[in-house]
């Protein structure tokens, strides 16, 4: 199965929400746990444990881990392991992007068949779209997806993403366009985009985007459930809704994370 066939066969079944796994110093001052070592997998192991049958996909924020050195990726190692031998999508947010062999590389060690594999990963455009090709080649050759940043929740992002490009178009349109041509051209829908759950008005069209779009910014940043039907009313690409510390700070009781669950899903 692709990527996107795998995660619509999730989400029919629980439904499309994904879980940021953010251990950062709140959310370990929440959980009741040191700042430390054991507190990230306290954090990141108690969460899937509790969570892991109720979500389509979890999605670590590798930063929370490459801090602590190499200690911590094993970490993240173990995460991404446990997430996934329980039926769970990995989508891990990494922000990646390069050039040539280095772009390459970062494919590799995500989208191979490497220690830190996973289905999918966050990737940034902005060193050109075209320049992530090699991201995009493995992705599909191994049934794995990618999701580029084109209209991120951050208010800072308007600056750049809606800024014309050398042919007038703007800069995130041109994101969903080249994101639609390929899926089009491929058939596997593997090209994700990053559309923020925060915006009144989106300022892109999404009405010919075949594939998914994870929408961060639920939950705490302002974004609601609810108010997904009026921005994204024009596409029937699969929604996939990020929230991270609305849902973390509930811990680390199993049963209080998965309450959190559901109420983001009635917001």
């Amino acid at each position: 199965m692709t990527f996107h066939d795998r995660l619509l066969a999730r989400a029919s079944s629980l439904g499309s929400i994904c879980v940021g796994i953010d251990p950062h110093p709140g959310v370990m001052d929440a959980w009741g746990v040191s700042y430390d070592l054991a507190g990230l997998e306290r954090v990141a192991m108690g969460t899937v444990e509790a969570l892991g049958d109720h979500v389509t996909a979890f999605k670590p924020q590798s930063a929370f881990f490459e801090q602590w050195g190499s200690a911590g990726i094993a970490v993240l190692e173990r995460c991404i392991t446990e997430i996934r031998s329980g039926g769970g999508l990995v989508i891990l947010d990494v922000k990646r992007g390069d050039i040539g062999s280095t772009m390459e590389a970062y494919a590799q060690a995500y989208l191979g068949e490497g220690p830190l594999s996973v289905d999918a990963i966050t990737i940034s455009p902005y060193l050109g779209f075209g320049s992530l090709t090699p991201a995009f080649d493995l992705a599909e050759a191994n049934d794995r997806g990618v999701y580029v940043l084109a209209r991120t929740s951050n208010p800072e992002g308007g600056d750049i993403q809606l800024g014309s490009t050398s042919l007038g178009t703007p800069v995130a349109q041109s994101i969903v366009d080249n994101a639609t041509q390929r899926n089009h051209s491929t058939g596997l829908d593997a090209i994700g985009l990053v559309v923020g759950g925060t915006h009144e008005t989106l300022r892109i069209d999404l009405s010919w985007y075949s594939g998914s779009i994870l929408v961060p910014g639920i939950g705490v940043q302002g974004g609601t459930i609810s108010g997904l039907a009026s921005s994204f009313a024009e596409t029937s690409a699969l929604l996939v809704p990020s929230v991270s510390r609305e849902v973390l700070n509930a811990g680390p009781n199993p049963q209080a994370l998965q309450e959190a669950v559901e109420r983001v899903l009635a917001s």
